[in-house]
């Protein structure tokens, strides 16, 4: 029986993202997915190239409208290296802080709606949102936003930390743990997530490595990489917390790696809290004109995002970047569905991808 090709898109941008895929069915059975991207390139790079250096923090957060305050901490602290700017030992604790907050929204966004994707309760997309809205909160009072927080400043960030910042932080992680872990007990015992998630799109260790995936959806293929770990940052040395990692590295330990990364999040906080220097500020720089030294060489900056490993190589100018190139986490990782969907159930496509976390305005750029 021949196959067919089908269209799969271009979808709202309301879900993942504008994503179109051809997918070629034989009957109910997948037999080949090819993802279309570029619907909402706009040509970030070249763009940053033309702006000064603190002109595109506002504008790098809008690649990842999800977890925004991370593309701003490694576009920040890329110009950092590049000027030779030390970033203050009580602000290099409140940015770790404040990027585990952000990967826990992050993870708690990415439940909610994979659970609407497959058919799962809405419930839990219910109470994901519930749980999100209270660290965006606590985001927004630090910041002065609540999506795009352009927070970061050379040597530190926009503002000082409130007076009861401490107390605050401890009551929402302690909040978030007792509710975060009620969630295993609904999903894993719902027939409906099981069944669309176990043994579906596996991706196998050794494809993992070669199509380069990184983040929970390399974690999930067993393998023990996490750039907070293997080239650590700030004080992520200093912490300590376990990395998540999957057997079968289906939909189900996709699932299960973020699930779990969460708690370690909420471990890195308090430690973090322990360990910062009760007195100091956290202010950085006044937005003005700043440049690198004479001659400067160029910078690679690698970060553990929440849906992987993000960088930002640039060569540095008098007042802007020569050259910059971004590398996201989000399209290596989309890249490998062409290799998880093969021979699944049609419906399972979108479980598949679901699971990869993909956000189309960081793809495209």
């Amino acid at each position: 029986m021949p196959t067919m090709k089908i269209n799969v898109g271009p979808i709202h941008p309301s879900t993942h993202g504008v994503l179109r895929l051809v997918v070629e069915v034989d009957g109910d059975t997948v037999k080949g997915v090819e993802p279309h991207i570029g619907f909402l390139h706009r040509g970030v790079e070249k763009l940053m190239e033309t702006r000064l250096y603190m002109q595109s923090p506002s504008y790098v957060e809008k690649l990842d409208y999800i977890a925004p305050l991370s593309w701003d901490e490694l576009y920040v602290s890329a110009v950092e290296r590049a000027t030779g700017i030390e970033t203050k030992e009580r602000a290099q604790y409140a940015r770790m802080i404040m990027l585990e907050f952000q990967r826990i929204a992050s993870h708690l966004l990415w439940l909610g709606t994979f659970c609407n994707d497959i058919g799962q309760l809405f419930t839990m997309f219910m109470w994901c949102f519930r749980e999100r809205a209270k660290v965006l909160k606590l985001l927004e009072d630090l910041s002065g936003s609540r999506m795009f927080y352009v927070n970061m400043r050379l040597g530190g960030m926009n503002q000082e930390l409130p007076g009861d910042f401490e107390e605050r932080v401890q009551g929402l992680v302690d909040e978030l743990e007792s509710r975060i872990s009620s969630y295993k007990e609904v999903l894993e015992s719902d027939p409906v997530f099981m069944e669309r998630t176990k043994g579906v799109g596996i991706l196998k260790k050794e494809e993992a490595i070669n199509c380069g995936v990184s983040g929970p959806v390399l974690r999930a293929a067993g393998v023990e990489e996490d750039v907070r770990r293997s080239k650590p940052y700030y004080f992520y040395d200093k912490v300590k917390f376990r990395i998540p990692q999957g057997r079968e590295s289906d939909s189900y330990d996709r699932y299960r790696v973020r699930y779990e990364e969460m708690f370690e999040s909420i471990r890195i906080i308090r430690q973090c809290l322990e360990m910062m220097p009760e007195t100091g500020t956290v202010l950085g720089m006044r937005i003005k004109l700043v440049g690198p030294p004479a001659k400067p060489d160029p910078v690679l900056v690698s970060r553990e995002l929440p849906r992987g490993e993000g960088m930002v190589y640039m060569v540095p100018d008098k007042q802007k970047p020569y050259r910059i190139s971004l590398r996201s986490p989000a399209f290596i990782n989309l890249a490998a569905i062409t290799r998880m969907c093969d021979d699944c159930r049609f419906a399972d496509l979108f479980s598949i991808l679901g699971s990869l976390d993909v956000v189309l305005a960081e793809i495209d750029r």
